[in-house]
């Protein structure tokens, strides 16, 4: 089922998630329903809150293999390096800004039955995993936003200019 995604003013988007403790039909129905409406949205990474779902589950696509990755419970247990890039959400559409993470990012997680299960990913499926568990703590991109925020018009001059 496509979910409605909620936008910045909802004050479910900035409340810290609770852990995930059964692992029941309820979750798998909530793992497909949140990679169903990230299919649909186009987007690259969605977080429970994000549907207004207080629990710490997300789905991120996987840029190099075009797999979406179930976590439940994430928690990053390694970073290394810096990338800087534009960075946008689902629940601020319309709006960018340059937001420094980490190149390297490994994410313990749980899978959908509860077994563990541990991802390493570079680039920009390891932006998405830092930025979907931020937003189960409550947190959005735009609180790390270096400098202002930009419209899709001037993020497209930016980068043309740049090429």
């Amino acid at each position: 089922m496509i979910r409605q995604i909620l936008q910045k003013e909802d004050a479910v988007l900035h409340k810290v998630c609770h852990p995930v403790t059964k692992f029941d039909k309820k979750l798998a129905a909530l793992l497909d329903d949140l990679t169903e409406t990230l299919k649909e949205s186009g987007g690259m990474g969605l977080a429970a809150p994000q549907v207004g779902i207080l629990r710490r589950v997300c789905i991120v696509l996987d840029e190099d293999d075009g797999n979406y990755l179930e976590l439940v419970n994430p928690e990053i247990v390694h970073q290394e390096g810096e990338q800087e890039g534009f960075e946008g959400c689902l629940s601020f559409t319309g709006m960018y800004g340059m937001v420094k993470r980490p190149m390297d990012v490994t994410v313990k997680a749980q899978d959908r039955r509860g077994n563990p299960v541990e991802f390493h990913r570079s680039g920009m499926t390891a932006r998405c995993f830092c930025h979907e568990i931020e937003h189960m703590d409550g947190h959005m991109y735009y609180e790390k936003v270096e400098g202002r925020l930009f419209t899709e018009e001037e993020v497209e001059k930016i980068l043309n200019e740049k090429k």
